[in-house]
């Protein structure tokens, strides 16, 4: 009878949802929440740079002209008005872009989950940096894809490596934020970009470019996205997002993709999301009527080198004798390698204790890791937090 029997086991957790831990970046952001610590760790914006009046103004404009619209349900793909400024963006910066080329998505860590699922069988090999940004790893883990890193140096993935892998693991496809990598901060230079494009149209692969720190550039010439390069346009996904030159809380994210894949994407978002939050674009797309942005992330962008050179400024004598460590144009991360002897996952403990945090690298690659690398974020903290947060890093990997 109903009630009176032994109660049974509830079902278990899908195999994934176990097999894949959590992110140790966010686990780290909770741990090292007191004031007190010098948080080297987060990958955040400094928040006192936001331009909250502009963004509390397009806010305001748009309760104040279309209300109903704003707190109604949208399309999948996107407000269009929306769409339309993103794409006269992009056509900008030399890679010809209509509204109908690009689904907005809920920040553009959506947009890998949607390109996993639209992608991705499970067993289908995926083509990632070494290292790579932890994020996408879990994205295309969760999928059940076989994740292969491509050996690189400091100007990105070899080109000649990546052709050998792809030759031989048939992969579905590559993974690259080429502009200020997150976690190196190192740039993929032009003729490498191109090699990319001749590689993935001669072998047949998707590319897939992140590029949510390229218009934070501090110095240097930009380089044209790979989606630009002959041989990549019918196959490169181009990513982009807000939220570090706008607002990461806006959660505002979007892909540019050939028809059949945005398509699928937008399949995938209907099961996901329904639709990015309709008031979010649309004061979005307010501000990037009224406002510059391209002069407020110059501003920004200005304040983030002065913060990078003083990181750069205190680091050899923060780091043990015999440290390496990147030297970033631009973005929000400097990747250091102490000496062999170190682990920084076990130096972690030590170095919170003395009110400072960083990232060990280890979490951040696919195949052997690297136990004596690390990631400090240099953006969140002022020049002179930076030098005494470096000091503090000094005291506990001593």
């Amino acid at each position: 009878m109903t009630g009176l029997g032994i109660a049974q086991a509830v079902p278990p957790l899908a195999a994934r949802a176990t097999a894949i831990g959590g992110s140790p970046v966010r686990e780290i952001l909770a741990v090292t929440a007191r004031p007190e610590v010098i948080n080297f760790a987060g990958g955040l914006p400094a928040p006192e740079l936001f331009d909250t009046e502009g963004i509390a103004a397009a806010f305001r404009d748009v309760f104040a002209h279309e209300p109903e619209r704003a707190l109604q349900y949208s399309t999948t793909e996107g407000e269009p008005v929306l769409r339309a400024a993103l794409g006269e963006r992009t056509t900008a910066r030399g890679l010809p872009t209509d509204a109908d080329d690009i689904l907005v998505t809920t920040g553009s860590q959506q947009a890998l989950s949607l390109l996993a699922t639209a992608l991705v069988e499970p067993g289908d090999t995926v083509l990632v940096e070494s290292p790579c940004y932890l994020a996408a790893l879990q994205a295309f883990a969760f999928a059940g894809a076989r994740v292969v890193a491509v050996p690189g140096d400091g100007d990105g993935i070899d080109p000649d490596a990546l052709e050998e892998l792809v030759t031989r693991e048939r992969p579905k496809l590559l993974y690259t934020v080429p502009t200020f990598q997150n976690p190196t901060g190192r740039t993929l230079t032009a003729e490498r970009r191109a090699a990319v494009a001749s590689v993935a149209a001669r072998c047949g692969v998707w590319i897939v470019e992140d590029d949510p720190y390229g218009e934070l550039r501090f110095e240097g010439e930009r380089v044209p996205w790979i989606a630009s390069y002959d041989g990549a346009q019918d196959r490169t996904v181009l990513l982009g997002s807000f939220s570090k030159v706008m607002a990461p809380g806006l959660r505002l994210g979007w892909l540019r993709a050939p028809a059949a894949l945005l398509r699928a994407c937008a399949v995938a978002k209907q099961a996901a999301d329904l639709h990015t939050p309709t008031v979010n674009q649309l004061a979005a797309a307010r501000y990037l009527a009224d406002r510059d942005l391209d002069a407020h992330v110059a501003r920004v962008a200005g304040v983030y080198r002065e913060r990078r050179d003083a990181m750069l400024a205190g680091i050899a004598d923060a780091l043990p004798a015999g440290s390496t460590w990147t030297r970033p144009e631009g973005g929000m991360f400097l990747w250091a390698r102490l000496p062999e002897s170190y682990d920084t996952t076990a130096l972690l403990r030590e170095v919170v204790e003395q009110g400072v945090a960083y990232v060990p690298g280890a979490p951040f690659y696919a195949g052997e890791p690297d136990p004596a690398t690390l990631r400090l974020c240099f953006v969140t903290q002022t020049p002179d937090e930076i030098g005494e947060g470096l000091k503090r890093l000094a005291k506990g990997l001593r």
